[in-house]
């Protein structure tokens, strides 16, 4: 990526815009954070900010990434181990014994400086966020088709959530990319409604199932940067179909603001 003669720029719109390398919004009383794949120090098919720790990255790496993000912004991040299930854990402080996360898809918190992320290279990363708590949840088509938006936004308030809520989509595959087989297209059978806006052919539509199931959850905010992690320059993002599925992870991070 580095031998590129053109460097180019993270297309943002409003309500996103540029934080450094990467692309932020503000969420009411939250703040999230979607990285790129710059300004770390990881090589090769990494290069250069792997966030994965379960990849063949160099570890060290990765930790110097993961802490670099940390210290900038002040925050420690809370995860799960992703399995592209529904399940959202709520989380008041990083994890600091060395243990294996809990198998999870989404972190929900309402702890100042406690910092929910997920990692993707293809799946959408989506933040939710009321006065007083904040999700980011990992949604591929699995997680889609089981609710793990629902969970999110259910979490959310649980936590005590006041006022409306927002949610911001991050950069995932996009409907100019993502093909998939008829039985993925059979698990979404039921988001026909108001015409075939989920299909396009063989291509499905991640971000437009995603933002209907906020709308039905009773999100009244929301947002979508529309970047497609598979065509966007390769400079910009890793993505797993792309790159054949050697490649890093990018994240989703929200805080309390």
């Amino acid at each position: 990526m580095s031998g590129s003669a053109t460097r180019v720029t993270v297309p943002t719109a409003e309500p996103f815009r540029l934080e450094g390398e990467h692309i932020a919004i503000h969420l009411g009383g939250a703040y999230a954070l979607f990285t790129t794949r710059r300004g770390g120090v990881s090589g090769g098919p990494y290069e250069s900010l792997n966030l994965g720790r379960l990849t063949d990255d160099d570890p060290a790496a990765v930790e110097r990434n993961r802490e670099s993000l940390q210290r900038t912004h002040g925050i420690r991040f809370v995860y799960g181990r992703q399995v592209h299930g529904t399940r959202v854990l709520v989380v008041d402080a990083a994890r600091t014994d060395g243990t294996m996360p809990d198998e999870a898809d989404g972190q929900a918190t309402a702890t100042a400086g406690a910092a929910p992320m997920v990692l993707t290279a293809d799946c959408l990363p989506v933040a939710i966020a009321g006065r007083g708590a904040v999700a980011m949840v990992h949604a591929g088509w699995r997680g889609l088709a089981g609710g793990v938006i629902l969970e999110g936004v259910r979490t959310v308030r649980d936590l005590g959530a006041g006022g409306p809520l927002a949610a911001a989509i991050g950069p995932g595959a996009g409907p100019c990319c993502y093909e998939v087989g008829e039985e993925v297209h059979a698990a979404f059978a039921g988001e026909s409604e108001g015409g075939d806006a989920v299909r396009r052919g063989r291509h499905l539509d991640l971000k437009e199932i995603a933002r209907r199931q906020l709308e039905r959850a009773g999100v009244e905010h929301i947002h979508d940067v529309g970047l497609c992690t598979m065509c966007s320059d390769p400079s910009l993002f890793f993505s797993h179909r792309r790159d054949n599925g050697v490649t890093g992870r990018q994240a989703g991070i929200a805080w309390l603001s």
